[in-house]
């Protein structure tokens, strides 16, 4: 992996976190895009921090290109930040629902758009998004969430036949619940028993698997569920 390198966004906490230490502990090199880098204070020479608000369009495209510009070696993208909002959809503004979806589907969209480009050039890139058991069966109180991760699984598989013939490989991995912050501030989160949750380990393992194939073999979809599902409502 030393001749790799990976813009990995939402790097600072979470999924991305663990992502991120898997692919510099394998000798990757790692663009982490976060709002707030805080939650990962991590002093590596192949890790270079950029503070960028993916929920800004305007902006976003600009500063993806700089960051391109900046490291032209970048051959992969791991496009993983991403937050949660459940509930009745009356319950949500237009603001709301605008906002959520630029973060969540439309980021991912605009960033690959950037990078494709560029991969295509170097005639190599690595793909993967960060989905979720959401984008598979839509669920009670989940119109948003499910809409945005059925949105993002539809674009992976479009995308994937787009550039199968520029060296370019997409995948899309679709966990169900980890144990990480993501369940802060929802008013649900996976059960006591280790046995029902997928930890965050298992994910970067995961996504080291995928990247460390032969380039003839392409993974379109991983589907990762816990053992014993189970919720707990507070």
């Amino acid at each position: 992996m030393k001749d790799r390198c990976f813009l990995v966004t939402g790097s600072s906490s979470g999924i991305g976190r663990a992502i991120t230490v898997k692919l510099l502990d394998a000798g990757a090199k790692v663009l982490g895009v976060a709002r707030n880098h805080t939650k990962l204070k991590l002093e590596h020479k192949n890790y270079l921090t950029y503070s960028i608000d993916l929920n800004t369009s305007d902006n976003l495209e600009k500063n993806i290109k700089k960051i391109i510009e900046d490291n032209p070696e970048i051959n992969g993208l791991v496009s993983n930040a991403g937050y949660g909002e459940f509930g009745p959809l009356e319950n949500f503004s237009s603001k709301q629902i605008s906002s959520f979806l630029s973060m969540n589907l439309t980021s991912h969209i605009i960033i690959t758009k950037c990078l494709l480009p560029h991969f295509k050039k170097k005639q190599i890139g690595d793909i993967i998004f960060m989905g979720s058991e959401a984008s598979l069966s839509g669920e009670k109180n989940g119109a948003l969430y499910c809409t945005a991760k059925f949105g993002l699984r539809g674009f992976s598989q479009a995308i994937s036949k787009d550039v199968s013939n520029s060296n370019i490989r997409v995948c899309i991995v679709n966990p169900g619940m980890v144990r990480t912050s993501f369940f802060d501030n929802l008013k649900f989160s996976p059960g006591e028993d280790v046995n029902n949750a997928i930890s965050e380990e298992d994910i970067s393992n995961s996504v080291l698997s995928i990247l460390k194939l032969g380039r003839n073999t392409v993974v379109d979809e991983i589907n990762l569920s816990p053992l014993k599902k189970a919720i707990k409502f507070t």
